[in-house]
């Protein structure tokens, strides 16, 4: 594909990166140190603003225009420009911060030009609560419009399934465990595989059915919802506002804020009535440990400075919080901050790659949600008429190796996957996938 990416900051440089490896893929940016930096990858780059129709008109024909400055309106602005130079033929994708602007983490604005707008902040934001509310989790992803969850657990030692084979623990009735992470490794589970201790486990479960779920792989962990928990917040910018506008809803949290900027404070205050405000520094020892740090169930920090959310985060943990999730702006941090301590560090990088990958596999692919450590995806198939894989038993199915089927689902109701069941058109299929299958995913679903 020929492809257009307006910012080199950390979210467009990433996405030239990855990019880059099958595409042709051309990079503008005002800023010359940036620009500078992208230069190093094997992209065009091009100095100016992305707004600029005559610059865009200077372009070779493309394919695919992102648009992730830390300007909402110039990425807005570009992709409308893009669209009328590609007469509508090029996908274009938008980045937005700005809650006039998008409601939700991803959604369609063709009336301004733009095919998909992400929000990583508000997709961020999304992904903390949801961890908040499932026990044991590190990772959470959602899709069939909220009906199905993917859930990444770590196996404790105490866990009575260790040592169990998939056979004798009957997990079909419940859920489909896509993978297995363990020591490095990724592999799809048959019946004969069993759990160790440490293993990462990537389950798919009906919504209704999470609870469920949560007791077999995280049994000694308190279920979330059963009373009220403790939420201390770092840090009230984008991100953390976008959250705690969630979290001040909800009577079983009890939640208090940290903001340094007084301003900010003063702005936000009247819109989160349920939460306790103070205007201070969280790297204050002094203020950490008298505003509860120590029985926090879970601290946040979701500051814009990844040494403060570090900084922030060791500290809580040393005072003796029970959760610490950190936010990092920078994706090759997030194995450093759990390595140092943090129990689940996260990104705003993603949200914005996946609606790209999405985008490139083809009009098929739903959903998409990229599972770094895995090197893999979870991708949510629309089935048309057309499909290769329609009509089709799935035992009769000669699906690749590399993937599994986890879910289907048909009229708005998830099915858990067998043998018998067949794929029928309007069914929406959700897969786990290793590189390695994407192209023969695509022909069974084209």
């Amino acid at each position: 594909m020929k492809v257009v990416v307006i910012g080199a900051g950390e979210v467009g440089y990433n996405i030239a990166k990855v990019m880059s490896n099958k595409n042709d893929v051309i990079v503008i940016e005002k800023d010359a140190d940036r620009a500078a930096r992208a230069n190093e990858l094997d992209v065009q780059v091009t100095v100016g603003n992305g707004a600029n129709a005559d610059l865009l008109k200077s372009l070779p024909a493309f394919d695919l225009f992102v648009a992730v400055s830390n300007n909402d309106e110039v990425n807005i602005l570009s992709c409308l420009t893009a669209k009328t130079i590609s007469k509508g033929k090029a996908k274009t994708i938008a980045r937005v911060s700005n809650p006039d602007y998008i409601q939700k983490p991803v959604s369609q604005r063709p009336e301004v030009g733009v095919d998909v707008m992400v929000c990583p902040e508000l997709s961020l934001a999304s992904e903390i609560a949801e961890l908040l509310y499932i026990r044991g989790a590190v990772n959470v992803e959602v899709f069939a419009e909220g009906k199905v969850e993917m859930i990444e657990f770590i196996i404790s030692e105490s866990n009575p399934i260790v040592g169990k084979t998939f056979k004798e623990l009957s997990l079909s009735q419940s859920c489909t465990v896509g993978a297995i992470l363990r020591s490095g490794d990724v592999f799809v589970p048959d019946g004969d595989s069993f759990l160790m201790p440490n293993d990462h486990v990537i389950a798919i479960a009906k919504t209704e059915d999470v609870e469920k779920v949560e007791s077999l792989f995280s049994p000694e962990a308190e279920p979330a919802k059963k009373r009220k928990k403790k939420i201390l917040l770092i840090g009230c910018g984008i991100v953390g506002f976008y959250l705690a506008n969630q979290l001040d809803k909800d009577p079983l949290i009890d939640l208090k804020i940290i903001e340094l900027n007084e301003e900010r404070c003063l702005a936000v205050v009247d819109l989160l009535p349920h939460s306790l405000i103070l205007k201070g520094d969280a790297t204050d020892i002094d203020l950490l440990r008298e505003e509860g740090a120590g029985s926090a169930d879970v601290i946040i920090s979701v500051t814009d400075s990844d040494e403060k959310n570090l900084l922030c985060g060791l500290m809580a943990k040393h005072f003796g919080a029970k959760k610490v999730i950190g936010r990092t702006t920078h994706p090759d941090y997030l194995p450093v901050f759990e390595m140092v301590g943090i129990d689940i560090a996260l990104s705003t990088r993603n949200a914005t790659i996946n609606e790209v990958l999405r985008l490139t596999l083809g009009t098929s692919v739903e959903t998409l949600r990229a599972l770094p450590q895995a090197q893999s995806e979870i991708l949510e198939y629309l089935v048309t008429e057309k499909s290769r894989i329609a009509g089709t038993v799935l035992k009769d199915l000669n699906f690749p190796k590399d993937a599994i089927i986890c879910m289907i689902v048909r009229s708005g109701e998830p099915i858990l996957p067998n043998g018998s069941l067949t794929i029928l058109p309007e069914d929406r299929v959700i897969v786990f996938s290793k590189p390695e299958a994407y192209s023969k995913l695509n022909k069974l679903f084209k």
